[in-house]
């Protein structure tokens, strides 16, 4: 039976950490003395479901978190410190702290240490999410204890619910562009006054010509998508930007 700690304070654990290439240590009441943190911890770094869903889906939503009260977002894993840092630039999560619990010990103080011999990981975290206030465990949402590698509720919408049921998550946008091109600078600076986080791909780069014209009917940049919707171009988002603006 995995331990649900809510109520409880965080285990005190002082945690190996790489910085500057030099070894460094930081202590559980540095990351959550004072301070509303969002955990979310998972069985390895570089596995599937924690580098295709799990992390980006936190990373994804770090500016809703922080608008709602949240200053920290953790993601701790029995790991190494070199694997972790390397996944973290690896992720493109910067703002996103990412703890080394290499020995466990932060793990099984939370009795969330598991067996995972069978897929030669040895002893590993189970999947959990929980808030933290002021070092103490408000909620946890624990994975189902079941066979494989459950991710039911641990994710980040089912955190941002608890924390804020009436908050809606932003859409993902994605834009297409070309290095040198104003009209692609434009649009990406209009977003970003709008604090709407984007993928970039570039022409050239991540695709060629002939998958813009497959995917958007369209030879020129920027091509812009938000929510699964084609836009257009940069007059077609300021068009589109405004209208959301007087919806408001």
């Amino acid at each position: 039976m995995l331990k649900n700690m809510e109520g409880q304070k965080v285990p005190d654990v002082t945690f190996k950490i790489r910085e500057d290439n030099k070894w460094a240590e930081v202590t559980s009441n540095y990351i959550f003395k004072n301070k509303t943190v969002v955990v979310f911890s998972l069985p390895g770094a570089f596995t599937p479901t924690c580098s295709s869903a799990h992390v980006p889906g936190y990373n994804n939503l770090i500016e809703t978190f922080k608008k709602n009260g949240i200053d920290e977002i953790v993601c701790v894993s029995v790991n190494d410190a070199f694997v972790m840092n390397a996944w973290k630039k690896d992720e493109d999560a910067e703002k996103i702290r990412f703890i080394p619990d290499g020995n466990g010990e932060f793990t099984d103080k939370m009795g969330m240490l598991v067996g995972k011999e069978a897929i030669g990981f040895g002893k590993r975290s189970w999947r959990y999410s929980m808030l933290v206030k002021n070092s103490v465990i408000e909620k946890m949402f624990i994975e189902p204890e079941k066979e494989g590698d459950p991710f039911e509720v641990s994710d980040a919408e089912t955190m941002l619910k608890y924390i804020n049921p009436k908050e809606k998550s932003p859409e993902p946008v994605t834009l297409f562009t070309k290095e040198g091109c104003p009209f692609c600078t434009k649009a990406k600076a209009m977003l970003t006054e709008q604090g709407m986080k984007y993928e970039e791909i570039s022409i050239g780069k991540n695709i060629t010509v002939k998958t813009l014209l497959a995917i958007t009917g369209k030879t020129t940049v920027p091509q812009i998508f938000i929510g699964g919707k084609y836009i257009g171009g940069s007059e077609d988002l300021e068009k589109c930007l405004l209208k959301e603006k007087q919806l408001a």
